[in-house]
């Protein structure tokens, strides 16, 4: 079953259960899908989808920091189950290790010596590592690297 198909059956459930909050995520996701299909004129892959809901999680990343330094911990609150049931849908993220270890991969295979070969890096590593693990994250830890 794909990606799109079983978000479709999971929002069905939630109108069934009456479960508004899950039913309301559900359904921004559907939205941010089907607005890049109309766009783009195209059916998206898994992947695509994935993207889609990287991006969504960064938004709601960005609005509850915004949120909570505004003193609005009840919107945060409603962010953070957002992210929560978008959560479902992503790949089983990678581990620390995991990650240190492609980092360490990927600059070996692009025989970066500096900050300045950061690109190069990145080029390598995003292919494999998007929606397995946070690019945030990864990039901290290639400028890590490449620091020393």
């Amino acid at each position: 079953m794909s990606l799109k198909l079983q978000i479709t059956d999971d929002m069905k459930a939630a109108m069934r259960a009456k479960d508004t909050a899950r039913l309301s995520a559900i359904r921004l996701l559907l939205a941010a899908i089907k607005q890049r299909e109309v766009d783009e004129r195209i059916e998206l892959s898994d992947a695509d989808v994935v993207a889609i809901i990287e991006k969504m999680n960064k938004q709601r990343r960005d609005s509850i920091s915004q949120y909570e330094a505004a003193g609005r911990q009840d919107l945060a609150d409603v962010e953070k189950s957002e992210m929560a049931v978008l959560a479902v849908y992503m790949p089983q993220q990678l581990s620390e290790a995991e990650v240190v270890a492609a980092v360490a991969d990927a600059v070996a295979a692009a025989g970066a010596t500096g900050p300045q070969d950061m690109g190069k890096v990145m080029a390598l590593i995003k292919p494999k590592l998007a929606g397995l693990a946070d690019m945030g994250r990864v990039s901290a830890l290639i400028k890590a690297q490449l620091s020393r």
